[in-house]
């Protein structure tokens, strides 16, 4: 059985820091590309930062230089290490896992930056 299981999220200030990690079971994880998405009420779900089974890592431009994608293939996570939060970053952040065939999700974390 697939599980990805987010963790971290909360309450985080502007200028302030929060990190979320998801952790992966029943996939061989170094295969899969890690994403990871938020959707903000009355928004459509979006790509914020992923990272390649090789390593390599892309962002959305609003969270360049502010959020950093990490994985780490021996504990089967995935972290997103978000700085600088800013209150548009106020969404749920879902966690994704996907190759050409399959794509998993998990069940999502609230971040919230406000004051």
């Amino acid at each position: 059985q697939v599980q990805l299981v987010e963790s971290g999220g909360g309450l985080g200030q502007p200028g302030g820091s929060l990190r979320i990690s998801c952790a992966a079971s029943g996939i061989i994880f170094s295969f899969y590309n890690m994403g990871w998405y938020r959707q903000a009420p009355g928004k459509q779900r979006e790509l914020v930062a992923s990272i390649t089974s090789g390593g390599y890592t892309n962002y959305v431009d609003s969270v360049k230089g502010r959020f950093t994608i990490s994985r780490d293939n021996a504990k089967n996570t995935v972290t997103l290490q978000m700085n600088s939060l800013k209150p548009e970053d106020t969404a749920v952040y879902y966690c994704n896992g996907r190759t050409t065939l399959t794509s998993y999700w998990g069940q999502g974390t609230q971040v919230t930056v406000s004051s």
